[in-house]
């Protein structure tokens, strides 16, 4: 290893590096790793100096509030290399504001925007060559945070690790999805974390989603933890609904994920002339537009599968079909946008691409 110095960050190289030993046509999701991580330390009240050393193992203590007490939230982020072997971020600034927004919830110290930048500038710019250029090829991004206090007293952590990760990544979801309408399960509630990326939200999401699974369904569509009447997401995502011409998404709340991909898709709607609604929908209002034919189109979205289409959903017993998905479908029309507009093939005619240099 060779240890090179800089003025923000303490930085060891890995000597010879990983990628020949992998395959990028055959990728599983968040399996694999670049050859460097970032993290940066919070002790006596302050972040230290933050560093970049091989990814690999650390050590961390048993009594570790993290382990005991939750504290965690992390992010979400792709980095995208056009056919000129240039390397750029899609609206990073949304995801370093969420993470502290996560953090400052969960009594987390909120992270410095220098030190995010320059590591995740220096991070990529170190392991570039893992960003596969292509439409759809990407490098997902792992920001996050945990608690590393070694005592187990039910209060917050005194210390604690910021890290960035990073992980060649294809198409998340293939094709389309089938999911079950929660009837009695809940991800989140109001006065909670569900606004937050907590990763106790998605730890309790998984015994609900294994039920779903067991049934032939792939994801959970999310009711509000009141009545279970409204829709708010589905699985790990926001969700959109079509109905004739008009898209529907749930509005933000403290239940409801403020998703980058999601704001994006309500303006690139705008701007393909689209008419969509940030309202509350009620399970019934889906139910009787698949009934009368109007329910033209469900998808999830979010930064891992951008968009990923709905074939079918049951609710209450009953298994409702969607129309087959085409090239004129929203989903694929809006999809498309992002993708051009992430893998600089498109006009960002709103500043969201972040070139790294």
């Amino acid at each position: 290893m060779t240890k090179i110095s800089t003025y923000e960050i303490d930085i060891v190289k890995r000597e010879t590096s990983k990628i020949h030993d992998v395959d990028f046509d055959n990728l599983s999701f968040g399996r694999t790793f670049t050859d460097h991580m970032f993290y940066c330390d919070f002790i006596d009240g302050e972040w230290q100096q933050p560093k970049i050393e091989p990814y690999g193992p650390m050590t961390i203590d048993p009594s570790a509030r993290v382990f005991h007490y939750g504290q965690a939230v992390f992010e979400g982020m792709k980095a995208y290399k056009d056919d000129d072997g240039g390397v750029f971020l899609f609206r990073p600034q949304e995801n370093f504001a969420r993470i502290n927004k996560s953090a400052k919830r969960l009594a987390i110290p909120e992270f410095p925007e220098s030190y995010f930048f320059e590591g995740l500038t220096t991070l990529l710019n170190l392991d570039k060559d893992w960003i596969q250029s292509g439409k759809g090829n990407s490098l997902y991004i792992r920001p996050f945070v945990i608690a590393t206090d070694s005592a187990i007293a039910a209060a917050p952590s005194q210390n604690y690790r910021f890290m960035i990760i990073c992980s060649p990544a294809k198409a998340y979801y293939k094709g389309t999805v089938k999911v079950l309408i929660a009837e009695e399960f809940s991800r989140s509630a109001n006065g909670g974390v569900g606004f937050a990326k907590a990763a106790g939200n998605y730890a309790a999401q998984f015994y609900p989603t294994n039920l779903a699974q067991e049934k032939g369904y792939q994801q959970v569509i999310w009711t509000d933890a009141d009545t279970h009447t409204f829709l708010e997401e589905a699985g790990t995502m926001n969700v959109f609904f079509r109905i004739g011409d008009t898209l529907i998404t749930a509005p933000t709340s403290d239940r409801i994920l403020d998703g980058v991909t999601r704001k994006s898709l309500i303006q690139l709607a705008s701007d393909n002339h689209i008419n969509c609604e940030v309202r509350p929908i009620k399970v019934n209002e889906i139910i009787e537009a698949s009934k009368s034919g109007t329910l033209k189109e469900i998808f999830g979205a979010g930064t891992a599968a951008v968009i990923s289409p709905i074939s079918a959903f049951e609710y209450a017993g009953t298994e409702y079909n969607l129309p087959e998905i085409n090239e004129h479908s929203y989903s694929s029309i809006l999809k498309q946008n992002m993708l051009n507009i992430q893998h600089n093939l498109a006009e960002d005619k709103h500043n969201w691409r972040y070139e790294i240099k």
